[in-house]
């Protein structure tokens, strides 16, 4: 202990006669660095839909089944609804007898026109015919004329009714609205649908291309880069890794989990993902700018601070710092410091502040 104590005083007074501490210094490096983090995810189809019928009927065929593999447009069910037939076949004839009254009409009124046309000649000779009698006619030939106007915009009526009656025929025949994959079944041939009973015919999902959903914490929001790469894998293909592209940003926080949800669009070429997987994403960890790197050995921990020894005139200056993420054996430091500033790389709290480094 008298020993110890002997050293310790010496160790002072060379400090007062300008003693100086070997030291080895390194600068502060400034650095572009990024992580990652294993974040959980969720597959979703990028579309999805349930199959309603469109207008009442009875199941009559169904030609795909869960799994099938359907193109745009390919036809995925027939009904059958036999008062439909019978009213397109009503409207039909209406149509038919539209077209015989403006046709009688149109005679009607050429009949007028004639009649006109024979008592105007006649009226050029003086006292052949009176006034009257021609005003008359000119009349009836005005009536004839709104006559074939009513009996062509009733036709027209009758026609789009028709029409309307072949749409609603049309939907009889159900179809597929985009590319996918059916992955639910749930009506067979017998069964009543339509817009009032409203059962689900089939379940359509795009997988082709599925949405990727992250749920990024609010620390890692600002890490986010449109069109980035990201890594994950799945339980079922431990050995593999696949790869999507960040497309789509929530850009609102969920109140209960301080999280973002964030969209990366996956190509499923070879349907090897599938809807309601849960992928672990190694989601990227950057900065805005480059970072401020030292060795690991030159930052100091106490119970009071952390802090490095930086080199100034020749002295030692502790600087107050906030570590942050590791590369190597480098670390992340926030603080006083700026780049190419010379830093202990092994540092120790035995260094004083003030001590004379050489």
């Amino acid at each position: 202990m008298k020993r110890f104590r002997l050293l310790a005083a010496a160790y002072v007074l060379s400090l007062d006669a300008g003693w100086a501490q070997k030291v080895e210094l390194t600068p502060v490096i400034s650095k572009e660095i990024s992580q990652s983090i294993d974040l959980p995810g969720e597959f979703q189809p990028f579309q999805s839909v349930e199959i309603h019928a469109k207008v009442r009927g009875y199941v009559e065929r169904v030609m795909v089944d869960r799994g099938s593999v359907v193109k745009r447009g390919q036809l995925l069910a027939v009904l059958a609804a036999p008062e439909m037939k019978a009213q397109l076949a009503e409207a039909e004839s209406k149509v038919q007898g539209a077209e015989a009254e403006r046709l009688q009409a149109e005679a009607q009124l050429a009949g007028a026109q004639s009649t006109y046309d024979r008592l105007k000649k006649a009226s050029e000779t003086p006292g052949a015919i009176s006034g009257n009698e021609l005003i008359q006619a000119e009349e009836q030939v005005k009536a004839a004329q709104a006559a074939v106007e009513a009996k062509r915009r009733a036709k027209a009526a009758m026609e789009e009714n028709v029409s309307a009656q072949q749409d609603l025929e049309s939907y009889l025949r159900i179809t597929a609205p985009f590319s996918g994959i059916v992955t639910q079944r749930l009506a067979h041939p017998g069964a009543l649908v339509g817009p009032g009973t409203d059962p689900v015919l089939l379940v359509l999902q795009e997988v082709a291309h599925l949405r990727l959903v992250v749920a990024v914490p609010e620390q890692n929001v600002a890490a986010i880069a449109m069109g980035a790469q990201v890594e994950f894998k799945v339980p079922a293909y431990p050995q593999r890794t696949f790869t999507g592209t960040v497309a789509r940003v929530a850009h609102s926080l969920d109140e209960k989990t301080r999280t973002m949800a964030v969209e990366m669009d996956v190509f499923n070429r070879d349907g090897a993902l599938a809807p309601g997987m849960y992928p672990a994403v190694k989601w990227p960890l950057r900065r805005e700018k480059p970072s401020l790197l030292v060795p690991k050995t030159s930052v100091v921990t106490t119970t009071e601070r952390t802090f490095v020894i930086r080199e100034h005139a020749g002295k030692a200056q502790w600087v107050n710092v906030a570590k942050g993420m590791a590369d190597v054996d480098l670390i992340e430091v926030s603080g006083d410091l700026q780049a190419g500033d010379r830093v202990v790389r092994r540092a120790t709290d035995e260094s004083r502040e003030g001590t004379n480094l050489k």
